[in-house]
């Protein structure tokens, strides 16, 4: 069982349909201890065999098209943060405090790219959180120096912030949360009640690209990368996507352009706007949430309760540390997973933590829950049932650095702890060790997708101005191949559907 055979089988598929997909192999994309690029292609070519039968079900009476999954495409897909342009300009990544950092006896991971989770780090650490970034950067540092890792972990998710130890993936394993996730599938999905079949409308072939998701509704609460990334598919797939965000929580601007293409941004307060939510839901056929679990829950907006009032909806759940476990509510982010399950412990060294060559914890679950949606949209036809999808971070991990897939399964599903890492997407041996704490940064030119990536990239107008962005990497035959949409200033379009 290779590594889409694994995916496709854990998202209930069909095994004779991995037979349409073909894969372009490029060994020199995405280089690492664990086998990065394997995942990477594995959620892409899985997600884009979902949308192309979800096609054949619609629209294509020959059959499920061809899929075809470049490791170009991919790699460039999975770093599109480090390709994106806007008028020229090179993103912000991440923030001064966003770092790695040496306590009295290891590392610890911070995570600070919003400003309430900079203030709340800052708060934790009994300093103003008005305090210069070029000297916050020092005091933080003598600070944790003489500190314990945990007891900053500890200290800092008590005040509402974001950090993580390193952890090995020995110690990880051993862990009451990393039990947790390893009893637990890579993606989790199910029936949540007895909705008649959906009936799809017909796509015609001959009105151009194929689009799965044409006619779909799907309302997006979510933020950061993995959600975001989930959404920005299903519009590339036809969907009409509607982002909504509080009011008082604007998303980082460099990071809303990367992952907002195809969609529309609304600002909604579910405190004083539950009616305006309603109307939403209302005619919403998919909706995907992002935030921790249980966060939402007080607006009524876990899977049954929107079920109850719109049967027949798909509901799209991530987090970073899973549904589940001591962890299920704390904060989290690509960066701070790899330190705590062990990745970064793997990919460094005896002298510094490591990284992998892209947020593909963040990326890679992003295209597995938009494959989960795409699967539950084509297992509705068939036999009805409002549905649910979950995916978290951490799970993602443990499949690439533990292994999930049977006994006997080969790459990303096997396990890389028995005998030292596996070498499986390395190319000569020789790497750079990336260090946690620049993991994703800017300028990086060659861990940016690797060699040749300028084929991947296009530039086009926006609101926003001349952007330069990597071109999705779900293609099918007669399937579409960039976005229709350019992304437009955070929070511009109105709170209702089109």
């Amino acid at each position: 069982m290779d590594e889409i055979e694994y995916v496709w089988s854990v998202l209930g598929g069909d095994a004779a349909l991995t037979a349409r997909v073909a894969r372009a192999a490029r060994p020199e994309v995405l280089e690492a201890r664990l086998p990065v690029r394997a995942l990477a292609s594995a959620c892409v070519g899985a997600c884009a065999l979902a949308a192309a039968e979800l096609a054949a079900r619609r629209a294509a009476p020959g059959g499920v098209p061809a899929v075809r999954v470049d490791d170009g495409a991919v790699a460039a897909a999975f770093t599109s943060e480090r390709h994106l342009r806007i008028g020229g300009r090179e993103p912000v990544s991440f923030a001064p405090l966003s770092r790695l950092w040496r306590t009295a006896d290891g590392w610890v991971r911070t995570h600070a790219n919003y400003p309430h989770h900079r203030a709340r780090l800052l708060a934790a650490l009994g300093l103003a959180r008005d305090t210069e970034d070029a000297r916050a950067v020092d005091a933080v540092g003598s600070l944790l120096a003489g500190l314990p890792a945990r007891s900053v972990e500890e200290t800092v998710y008590a005040a509402g912030g974001a950090a993580v130890a390193l952890r090995t993936p020995g110690e990880w394993a051993a862990s009451e949360h990393g039990r947790a996730v390893a009893g637990r599938p890579l993606v989790e999905r199910g029936v949540l009640d007895a909705s008649p079949a959906r009936t799809f409308a017909p796509v015609p072939p001959s009105a151009g690209a194929l689009l799965p998701a044409a006619g779909l509704r799907v309302l997006d609460l979510t933020r950061v990368i993995a959600g975001p990334v989930t959404t920005r598919t299903l519009a590339l797939l036809g969907a009409d996507v509607l982002r909504v965000d509080p009011p008082g929580l604007p998303e980082l601007p460099d990071q809303h352009v990367d992952t907002g293409f195809g969609k529309r941004s609304a600002t909604l307060d579910l405190t004083s706007d539950q009616a305006a939510f309603e109307e939403l839901l209302g005619a919403a056929d998919v909706v995907v949430t992002g935030y921790r679990p249980g966060s939402l829950d007080r607006f009524g907006l876990s899977p049954r309760a929107l079920a109850a009032r719109r049967p027949g909806l798909v509901v799209a759940r991530l987090s970073a540390w899973g549904a589940y476990g001591p962890w299920a509510g704390r904060r989290g982010f690509d960066s701070l997973v790899q330190v705590g399950t062990g990745i970064a412990a793997l990919e460094g060294t005896a002298d510094r933590p490591g990284a992998l060559p892209a947020q593909a914890l963040d990326h890679g679950t992003g295209y597995l829950l938009a494959a989960g949606v795409l699967r539950a949209l084509t297992e509705q036809s068939r036999h009805g049932g409002s549905r649910y999808v979950e995916v978290a971070l951490a799970r993602t991990a443990a499949w690439l650095s533990a292994g999930p897939a049977p006994d006997g399964a080969s790459g990303a599903g096997r396990p890389h702890g028995v005998g030292g890492p596996s070498t499986m997407g390395t190319g000569s041996g020789a790497r750079r060790v990336r260090a946690a704490g620049d993991a994703g940064g800017p300028g990086d030119a060659g861990d940016a997708g690797g060699p040749g990536a300028s084929p991947w990239l296009r530039e086009r107008e926006s609101p926003l101005g001349r952007l330069r962005y990597a071109l999705p990497p779900v293609r099918f035959e007669g399937g579409p191949t960039d976005w229709e949409r350019a992304p437009g200033p955070w929070g511009a379009d109105a709170a209702r559907w089109v």
